[in-house]
């Protein structure tokens, strides 16, 4: 301990002045916690760190050409990501904004926190580290599936949550896409739409269908507002995609009922069908979407070929 005079003032010095911060209560309250502002701060900070320790490929996102100047996500992406707007993200990192509990639950999904920095940044930003209950997964009963298997004729799908595609026929998969191929957690008719190349010329008018597709997927996120693997789709797809951003921006709403579409097949040519939606009785969670045709006309016929086909080809696998 030294003695240091100042003036006709004289204070004592610790030996650990140098090492500890000289903020006094603007870094401290009374009672020995962090202040409002500090810890607004200190949320930007946290929030900065935990995104420039994210790599592109673990975030789902594309990894562009060249160097990139910095470390981690952007906050353009973590806003896209997190379906808000960069502006507001930027004002959250630089301590300007209250945050809400739905908002920095899903940064934290995006930013992939564990369980010690979600309640920590919820700390931060003074609100209960409370998650939604976690969202059993959805099963197709058999008796439906046994239903799907006997519409020979007829395509069909069950979507579930977040448009899901749950289960399918033979026919809608030679229809539409072999959904069996694609993995489970990328198995979403919306993002099927939007990433995979032969939608756009499978249905002869792929933007009227895929705005559609978007208006009902909002439908969704009314329903769960705080789903996180809705919300990681949406960010997902507005990176990817400009035209999704657009028109998820416009805020247009759709519910699955009916309606008709038209197909370009590359096997069975064109296809005009009409589609409608069925409610599952056990879990209002669940659809039957099935796409049907007049009898007796083109496209009814181009299905009985395309049914004869897909289980032609499927019994020259089984050899």
């Amino acid at each position: 301990m030294v003695m240091r005079e100042t003036g006709s003032v004289q204070r004592k010095e610790s030996s650990w002045e140098g090492f500890l911060p000289l903020t006094g209560g603007v870094l401290y309250g009374d009672d020995g916690g962090m202040t409002r502002n500090v810890k607004q701060n200190e949320l930007g900070v946290f929030l900065k760190a935990r995104r420039a320790e994210l790599t592109l490929r673990e975030a789902g996102l594309p990894e562009g050409a060249g160097p990139r100047r910095v470390a981690g996500l952007r906050r353009e992406e973590v806003a896209r990501l997190a379906s808000i707007s960069t502006d507001y993200y930027t004002r959250i990192e630089q301590g300007r904004i209250r945050v809400s509990a739905p908002v920095l639950g899903t940064l934290a999904d995006v930013l992939q926190l564990d369980e010690d920095q979600r309640r920590y940044l919820f700390s931060l930003a003074g609100k209960p580290s409370t998650r939604a209950p976690r969202q059993t997964a959805q099963k197709v009963k058999p008796q439906l599936q046994r239903l799907l298997d006997d519409l020979g004729a007829t395509p069909a799908i069950v979507m579930g949550r977040r448009m899901d595609v749950l289960a399918w026929n033979s026919l809608a998969a030679a229809m539409i896409t072999d959904f069996g191929q694609v993995p489970a957690k990328h198995r979403n008719y919306v993002r099927i739409l939007f990433t995979d190349p032969d939608m756009r010329t499978l249905y002869k008018d792929w933007e009227s269908v895929a705005r559609t597709a978007v208006a009902q997927l909002r439908m969704e996120a009314a329903k769960y507002p705080d789903d996180p693997r809705l919300a990681g789709l949406v960010g997902e797809l507005s990176m990817q995609d400009a035209q999704f951003a657009q028109w998820w921006a416009a805020r247009n709403v759709a519910s699955l009922s009916t309606g008709t579409k038209t197909l370009v097949h590359p096997t069975a040519g064109e296809l005009v069908l009409d589609w409608d939606t069925l409610a599952e009785a056990g879990d209002a969670d669940q659809q039957l979407v099935v796409w049907t045709a007049a009898p007796g006309g083109p496209t009814h016929e181009a299905l009985r070929f395309l049914a004869a086909w897909s289980e032609g080809a499927e019994e020259h696998l089984r050899r």
